[in-house]
C-alpha cells in the first residue's frame, strides 16, 4: 500500500499535466467535503463556544478573577497577522514576514504582534496535523521548490477554507473558531488584562484571503474582547459582507502590479458600489473603510508586499508596505474617534 502511495506521489510530481488534471478533481471532491472539518470541529464544542451561551472564552480574563489578573498592563494593543493562501500552517511566516512584524513592534512598543495563527482551520491546526493527509501536505510542502508550483494543492485547499468564511451556512462557526484560536494565541503571547491603561486595540492585518477570514472573525472578537478592531487588508481579497458592520476601521492596500486582489471586487456584488446597503458600502460612506495604493506591489513572491527585492527607488518591497502601514491613524490614542 505504501509503495502503491509513493508511485502516485512520484507521478503527481513528474509533470505539470499530471498536476492540473489531478487538480481538477481535488478541487470538486474538496469542494464537497471542506466544509465537514468545521463541522466536526463545531460538534466538539461545548455550549458556551458554540454560542447557546453568551459568555466570552473560558480563557478570557473575569472582572472577578485574581488580584494578579486585574492589575493594569501597559500592553494596549494586539498585532495580529493572518497570511495568505499558500501557507501550511501558522508559524510559516516568510522571512520579509517577520521582518515586517518585527519592525512593526520597535515602532510602536505598546503592542505584541501575533504570527502563529493560521487562518485556513478552525481549529487552528496545520497542515502536518491533519491525521489522515498529513504525509500529502507534507509532500506538497517540500515540493513547492519544484518546476511546477508544488504548493497548488495547499492553495486550492486553503481557498476552499476562505470560501467557508463566506459561507453563510458555516461561516458563522468556521469564523467563531478563529476568532476563539486568535485569542488564544494572543493571551498566550501576552495573557490579556482586565484592566489595560489605555483601551485594547485589536489590529488585523490580512494579506491575500486571510483578509478575509480576519473580516470574518471581527464580530465575535469585538464581542468577546470590547476591543477596537481594525482591519488592514494587504493585497486582500474579500466580499462585502462579513466585518464591515463589526470593524471600527477597515483599511485596504493594493499594489499597482497586482492582479489577483481586485478579483474580489469583481466577484463580489456586495462591493459593487451601486449595491448601496451592503455593509461595504454602509462602511464606505461612513468613513470606516478606505483604500489606498501601497506601491509597484505584486501578488506575492519577491516582488509582493512583502517581498525582499529592491524597487525601482532601491527601497525593498515590504519597506514599502511597512511605511504605509505606518501612517495609518490607528497608532495614535483615541484613533477611531
Amino acid at each position: 500500500m505504501l509503495r502503491f502511495i509513493l508511485r502516485i506521489l512520484a507521478w503527481l510530481r513528474g509533470g505539470s499535466l499530471n498536476l492540473l488534471l489531478v487538480a481538477g478533481v481535488i478541487l470538486i471532491i474538496w469542494g464537497i467535503l471542506s466544509p465537514v472539518g468545521t463541522v466536526i470541529w463545531w460538534l466538539n464544542q461545548s455550549a458556551e463556544t458554540l454560542g447557546f451561551k453568551k459568555n466570552a472564552p473560558e480563557i478570557l480574563p473575569s472582572n472577578k478573577g485574581t488580584l494578579e489578573a486585574g492589575k493594569s498592563s501597559p500592553l494596549s494593543c494586539y498585532i495580529i497577522f493572518l497570511p495568505g493562501v499558500g501557507d501550511f500552517s501558522g508559524d510559516e511566516l516568510t522571512p520579509g514576514e517577520e521582518f515586517f512584524l518585527k519592525r512593526l513592534v520597535k515602532s510602536h512598543p505598546q503592542c505584541v504582534a501575533v504570527g502563529d495563527v493560521f487562518p485556513y482551520s478552525a481549529s487552528n491546526k496545520s497542515l502536518g496535523g491533519e491525521r489522515w493527509l498529513a504525509p500529502f501536505w507534507r509532500f506538497a510542502e517540500q515540493a513547492k521548490k519544484g518546476p511546477i508550483a508544488g504548493n497548488i494543492f495547499i492553495k486550492i485547499r486553503n481557498l476552499w477554507r476562505f470560501a467557508i468564511s463566506l459561507d453563510y451556512r458555516y461561516g458563522f462557526a468556521y469564523n467563531q473558531g478563529i476568532a476563539n484560536a486568535i485569542i488564544e494565541r494572543m493571551n498566550a503571547r501576552a495573557p490579556i488584562s482586565v484592566n489595560p491603561q489605555q483601551p485594547l486595540k485589536v489590529i488585523l492585518i490580512g494579506t491575500s484571503g486571510g483578509a478575509q477570514v480576519a473580516l470574518g472573525a471581527s464580530r465575535y472578537l469585538k464581542e468577546w474582547l470590547k476591543a477596537e478592531i481594525t482591519v488592514v487588508s494587504v493585497g486582500g481579497v474579500f466580499s462585502g459582507e462579513n466585518g464591515f458592520a463589526e470593524a471600527d476601521r477597515i483599511f485596504h492596500f493594493r499594489g499597482t502590479r497586482d492582479s489577483i486582489e481586485d478579483i474580489g471586487g469583481i466577484v463580489f456584488p456586495t462591493r459593487w458600489y451601486w449595491y448601496a446597503t451592503s455593509p461595504f458600502n454602509q462602511a464606505r460612506l461612513q468613513g470606516r473603510y478606505a483604500e489606498a495604493l501601497s506601491g509597484p506591489h505584486k501578488h506575492d513572491g519577491d516582488d509582493g508586499y512583502f517581498g525582499e527585492n529592491r524597487a525601482a527607488q532601491g527601497q525593498k518591497y515590504v519597506d514599502i508596505t511597512l511605511d504605509k502601514i505606518n501612517q495609518l491613524p490607528v497608532w495614535s490614542e483615541g484613533a477611531s474617534d
